[in-house]
C-alpha cells in the first residue's frame, strides 16, 4: 500500500464492475490508509490470497517480493495485475510466469503509460500507417525529484525503476523489438546516488529489428516538473506528444511568453492511464480476453534494462537476443 497501491486501490473502489474487498501491507498504518471504511485490512498477502471472495489481486509491493506472491496467487487461481518490474532477475520472472501459465489465469504487467490517452494516440497513428514506416523514436522522461534513498537502495537502479517504462514505451510506439542498445550516463543530480553504484542521468540509443533507431533520455531531477514527451518520425510524417500542464493558458508580455509548468509527478500526469489499465484488466477477466500487456512484455522490459546496465558498465553497445 505504498504510492502505487494507494492509486490502484482508490481507482478500483470507484469501479462499477469490480469491488475492492481488502488490502494488505506489512505496515498496518499503510494498510488502513485507503479512504474506504468498508475494507478489510491485512498485514499479510496470504490472508488476501486465501479468501474465496477474491477473484484477482494487484501486486504493488517491492519488486523482490513479486515472484513469491505471483506463484502463491497463481496456485490459488487468482488473476494477477502486477507492477513492474515483475522481478529483478530473469530466472525469477520465468518461474513466476511458468506458474501463471500452469494455472491458466490472467496476468497483466502494469505499464500504465500505454494507456495514457496522448501516448495511445501516437501509437494509433503509427499503427494506422499515417506516420509511415517509423524511422526515429525519441522519448524524454525526467522526474521532478529523485526517490528516497531507501527506495533507491532496493530499486535496482535507474534502468530498472525509471527507464523500464521507456523501454516498454519504445517497443509499444515502434511496434517492433529492440535488438541493440547503448547506454551512457553520469551522476549529476545527487552524489549520494553515485555512492549506491547508480547514476541519475542517462542517454540511451536504440536499434530496432525493422531498422528504426531511437533515443531515451532520463534525469532524476527536472526543476520545472515531470517532463514526459514522445516523438515518432516516419516516412510519411512525424507525431509528437508533449507535456501535460494544469491549463493551456499562455500569457505574453514584454518579458516573454509564459505558461504553466508540466504537471508535477505520475499521480498528477497519468491519472487517467491508471484508471484505464485497471479497467482493461477487469474487462479481460469478465470477457475472457488476453491482457494487452502480458508477462512476456514485462520480461522483455527487464531483459532490455539488463542489457542497458551491461552497456553502461562496459561502455559499448550490447545486442539483445529476444
Amino acid at each position: 500500500m505504498g504510492r502505487q497501491g494507494k492509486i490502484h486501490s482508490e481507482n478500483i473502489s470507484r469501479m462499477k464492475n469490480a469491488q475492492l474487498i481488502c488490502v494488505s501491507d506489512v505496515n498496518p498504518e499503510l494498510a488502513a490508509s485507503v479512504s474506504n471504511s468498508d475494507l478489510i485490512f491485512f498485514n499479510s498477502y496470504r490472508d488476501v490470497i486465501k479468501r474465496d471472495d477474491v477473484d484477482a489481486l494487484v501486486i504493488a509491493s517491492s519488486t523482490d517480493t513479486h515472484e513469491e506472491i505471483i506463484i502463491e496467487a497463481a496456485a490459488a487461481g487468482k488473476h494477477i495485475f502486477c507492477e513492474k518490474p515483475i522481478a529483478p532477475e530473469l530466472p525469477s520472472i520465468d518461474r513466476a510466469l511458468a506458474a501463471v501459465e500452469s494455472a491458466g489465469i490472467k496476468f497483466m504487467t502494469a505499464f500504465n503509460r500505454r494507456f495514457d490517452p496522448s501516448f495511445k494516440k501516437v501509437r494509433d497513428f503509427v499503427e494506422s500507417g499515417k506516420v509511415g514506416v517509423p524511422h526515429i523514436i525519441n522519448i524524454t522522461s525526467r522526474d521532478p525529484a529523485p526517490p528516497t534513498m531507501e527506495y533507491l537502495k532496493v530499486s535496482g537502479g535507474i534502468f530498472f525503476d525509471c527507464t523500464i517504462h521507456d523501454f516498454d514505451m519504445a517497443r509499444y510506439l515502434a511496434g517492433d523489438e529492440i535488438v541493440e542498445i547503448y547506454a551512457t550516463g553520469n551522476v549529476l543530480v545527487d552524489p549520494a546516488i553515485g555512492k549506491l553504484g547508480d547514476i541519475d542521468t542517462t542517454m540511451i540509443l536504440l536499434k530496432f529489428k525493422g531498422g528504426a533507431v531511437g533515443s531515451i533520455n532520463n534525469s532524476r531531477k527536472a526543476v520545472y516538473g515531470y517532463d514526459q514527451r514522445v516523438e515518432v518520425f516516419g516516412s510519411k510524417g512525424c507525431i509528437n506528444a508533449y507535456n501535460e500542464t494544469p491549463t493551456r493558458v499562455i500569457y505574453t508580455d514584454e518579458l516573454g511568453v509564459h505558461s504553466d509548468k508540466p504537471l508535477y509527478f505520475n499521480a498528477e500526469r497519468y491519472p487517467q492511464s491508471f484508471i484505464n489499465e485497471i479497467e482493461v484488466f477487469v474487462n479481460c477477466i469478465l470477457n475472457d480476453h488476453k491482457p494487452p500487456v502480458t508477462g512476456l512484455d514485462g520480461r522483455i522490459a527487464v531483459q532490455v534494462a539488463m542489457a542497458a546496465r551491461q552497456s553502461y558498465l562496459d561502455n559499448k553497445p550490447v545486442k539483445i537476443d529476444l
